[in-house]
């Protein structure tokens, strides 16, 4: 039974814990085409503090050209490949401005957006396997590339940004370990961690670009295979081991789920509840049956654990559709989009069957049974190597898809795809827009500190009820193989009631939160949520 939403308001408030109100239905969302190409395929892609989308595909030069030239007739050394590998593009423009980048990617390097608002990117294949390359926004900015960054060769990483700034770097093939970017010295080395050797299969590789979060306790949650921990990096130590997901079917590379870190509702000052949520994957035998022809049907499961219980249990949840290889997006209405992938087989070259064309929204704060909702499906197939991530007006960017070793656009099943395409939610429908505030001050791009409290003036025709405002702040994920690293999104604490100052005018004081452990510094994306409807937001960046 549903419980009426002043009765929930109650019951809350008599646990002591201001309610973080639950999210109303969506409704199907739309599609368009931004670009028919932009010249590769976006096997990684990074949304900058600047509104531009850092995206780039793998490099090596036994590979087939893009289809974009670098600029200023450049070339790459030694060779006569004068085609670009990443580009830059611009959502205000809708345009793209092509880059260079000299290291072997390969396909699988990992990556941070750093307090600097840079995006930092590690490991890769060959000549890129120890390097470290940075990429620092602005209009004529290229990458910048440093020989060595730490102890050990990383291919299939996870980066994971930390309190203090640093990237932690966490496995990789063959890489039962960790490290750090920067290093704290030139002679520190890589930690062992035995857990990722143990969680891989001796047949096949399905702990592979690890799910890794920060906790609010400061230690890292690290989900390989069918099984977590949580991690005390600082000491090299485990703090608790989590029961193996039910089903105990893999969720990590190429058995490839997504996961997120559920939004997180700060009150008095902390977050009094963290859950992970990991959905999608494929069978144990999938791997080996699609190299041999047989496709397996992919997961249909979710898996949903508090790891912040002293007892956490998993609570598993049917998807409405099965799905490998997708990717799960956080809306700015806490809300979550799962979307592109596969309906059979597994990740890797030729390897995924049956696209799924329908994305899915669910709903965390629902019922368990009534929490996903099917969306419009799109047109095009989004396969091996797709990525998806928000943008600062409420779409969600979706783009990529190279199923194939080389760029292949006939006689295959599933063309490389070099087109950009836009989800747009239903909160972004038009007949939503006298409910769709919009943020008067602060400005765009200001910053704060932990622990600050702000003034945030909006406007909105029709506001329903001043107690339904919540503010929202969204940390924009490294998105590449279905891992959206250090995506986050905080429900701010603070007076929620919107209180009038002109007509159609409002204002809400909220916290910027006071612990690094819950907002690393950096740059965040700060929404007004009404009614379930977001308005546009600001870039925010705790100093």
């Amino acid at each position: 039974m549903t419980v009426p939403f002043p009765l929930f308001y109650i019951l809350l408030l008599l646990h002591h814990v201001p309610p973080c109100p639950a999210v109303p239905a969506s409704g199907g969302g739309s599609w368009s085409l931004l670009l028919p190409s932009i010249g590769i395929s976006a096997t990684h892609i990074q949304l900058l503090p600047t509104d531009r989308v850092l995206v780039y595909d793998r490099m090596d030069f036994d590979f087939d050209d893009s289809h974009t030239l670098l600029p200023n007739n450049k070339c790459h050394s030694n060779t006569t490949d004068c085609n670009t590998r990443s580009i830059e593009y611009d959502v205000a423009s809708n345009s793209v401005r092509p880059l260079f980048i000299l290291t072997d990617l390969y396909c699988c390097s990992s990556g941070t957006l750093r307090p600097d608002g840079s995006l930092g990117i590690t490991g890769g294949l060959k000549s890129g396997y120890q390097v470290v390359r940075v990429y620092k926004p602005c209009d004529t900015c290229d990458w910048q590339e440093i020989p060595s960054f730490g102890a050990e060769q990383r291919w299939y990483s996870t980066n994971q940004i930390l309190p203090d700034g640093r990237q932690l770097i966490v496995g990789g093939r063959n890489r039962f370990d960790y490290e750090f970017y920067p290093r704290a010295s030139q002679t520190e080395q890589a930690l062992r961690l035995p857990f990722l050797k143990e969680t891989k299969d001796p047949k096949m590789e399905n702990n592979l670009y690890p799910f890794v979060f920060l906790n609010t306790d400061g230690n890292v949650f690290i989900y390989a295979n069918d099984r977590a921990i949580l991690f005390d990096y600082v000491q090299n130590k485990v703090v608790k081991t989590y029961p193996n997901i039910t089903g105990g079917e893999p969720r990590n590379y190429p058995s490839t789920g997504s996961a997120v870190l559920l939004p997180m509702c700060i009150v008095q000052g902390k977050v009094e509840l963290v859950e992970v949520l990991i959905c999608g994957g494929a069978p144990r035998e999938a791997y080996f049956n699609a190299n041999n022809g047989t496709f397996n049907k992919a997961l249909d499961t979710c898996g949903r654990i508090k790891i912040s219980d002293p007892d956490p249990q998993w609570v598993m949840e049917t998807m409405p559709l099965a799905r490998v290889m997708g990717d799960m997006v956080l809306l700015p209405n806490g809300c979550v989009l799962i979307i592109n992938g596969a309906g059979s087989g597994v990740a890797g070259w030729e390897l995924g069957r049956d696209p799924v064309l329908t994305p899915v929204i669910y709903h965390p704060d629902r019922p368990v049974g009534s929490r996903f909702e099917m969306q419009k499906p799109s047109t095009i197939p989004r396969m091996y190597r797709s990525t998806a991530a928000l943008l600062r007006d409420g779409r969600v960017l979706v783009s990529g898809s190279n199923p194939h070793k080389n760029y292949e656009f006939s006689n295959v099943l599933f063309p490389t795809e070099l087109s950009m395409e836009a989800f747009s939610p239903a909160y972004l429908d038009p007949s939503s827009v006298g409910l769709r505030p919009e943020i008067i001050s602060p400005q765009n791009r200001f910053n704060v500190q932990h622990g600050q409290q702000m003034d945030i003036q909006f406007k909105v025709s029709k506001l329903v009820d001043p107690n339904l405002v919540l503010v929202t702040m969204v940390a924009p994920p490294f998105v590449t193989n279905s891992n959206s690293m250090n995506q986050r999104l905080l429900i701010l604490e603070g007076n929620n009631k919107a209180i009038a100052t002109e007509k159609s005018l409002y204002k809400v004081t909220v916290t910027v939160p006071a612990s690094r452990n819950v907002a690393p510094a950096g740059s965040y994306i700060l929404f007004v949520v009404h009614q379930d409807i977001p308005s546009k937001g600001v870039w925010v960046h705790i100093e």
